[in-house]
């Protein structure tokens, strides 16, 4: 499955060309690998995610075509979120 599907389905980016437009930048890798949009994933894979301050690293537990809210978190485990500056202590 690529990994701009697989954000969208799994719920952890909403939209599909917003998880498109974040890979093509290099802010996503697979694997230690820095990913593009049409970058394959599978599971057992671990995505490393960096949001502006936030940076989100997964472990992709399992592969759905669709999902129903409730299933999306089945196909990840988060493993770590950082954050350059964690703003919810101020």
């Amino acid at each position: 499955m690529r990994i701009d599907k697989f954000l969208k389905v799994s719920r952890i980016i909403k939209r599909r060309s917003v998880a498109k437009e974040i890979a093509d930048k290099g802010r996503i890798t697979i694997n230690d690998r820095i990913a593009k949009s049409s970058s394959d994933v599978s599971t057992n894979d671990t995505i490393v995610i960096k949001f502006g301050n936030k940076t989100l690293t997964i472990l992709v537990k399992a592969l759905l075509d669709t999902t129903k809210k409730d299933d999306a978190q089945k196909m990840y485990e988060i493993v770590s979120e950082d954050y350059e500056h964690d703003y919810r202590n101020e």
